[in-house]
């Protein structure tokens, strides 16, 4: 399945794709973007993030900054500990939404919900990042935009690999929990991170 414009052609007026990226690591933000295509400017190589290898998602991220209106948000780990990942990613949606410059009339998200106090009308779609351009550029976004901080946050706390995992559990974050601990931007209601607290607690 290929991205195409038929969702935005369908939803009519200006529209947004939204996605975001980052609901399974155990640590840092979670990130979503909102973006809105110009038709007579789309760049080569829109996909879903997943599909793209690192540097051609930043080849695509820069051109998408030159040609479309674009925004992000960000739900913070403490908001994410709060309120769960779910409506955290959700918060962050709609945070990009109304960062855009210009409001949508609609706004299609990825995924089977669509986020609480929306400035316009949206439908979600399922597996959007692979069925509308716009979301495949949202997805593009979101993901460069996240790893970019895990980076810097690596920098800050080295040892976890952040720069190489993003903060997802592999076998190499998982061991640098346990030798070196939590961070202050480890999300505490992850599992992996809950357990480890609750043994140092008791």
């Amino acid at each position: 399945m290929t991205p195409d414009f038929t969702h935005e052609k369908q939803a009519g007026g200006l529209v947004a794709g939204v996605d975001e990226a980052g609901r399974g690591p155990l640590a840092g933000p979670v990130t979503a973007a909102a973006v809105i295509l110009d038709p007579r400017r789309l760049p080569k190589g829109i996909n879903d993030s997943k599909t793209l290898p690192p540097a051609r998602r930043e080849a695509v991220f820069a051109d998408l900054h030159k040609v479309a209106d674009l925004a992000i948000g960000w739900a913070s780990v403490e908001e994410i500990d709060r309120m769960n990942i779910r409506a955290a990613a959700l918060l962050a949606m709609r945070r990009a939404v109304e960062g855009l410059p210009r409001v949508p009339h609609h706004a299609l998200i990825d995924g089977n919900a669509v986020p609480i106090g929306l400035p316009c009308a949206a439908t979600a779609l399922v597996k959007g990042d692979a069925r509308s351009l716009s979301i495949a550029a949202a997805s593009i976004v979101a993901k460069v935009a996240r790893d970019r901080v895990m980076v810097a946050l690596a920098q800050q706390n080295p040892g976890y690999g952040w720069e190489r995992n993003a903060g997802y559990g592999t076998p190499e974050h998982l061991v640098a929990l346990r030798d070196l601990g939590v961070t202050p931007v480890h999300r505490r209601s992850f599992r992996p991170v809950h357990n480890l607290l609750w043994q140092e607690k008791s």
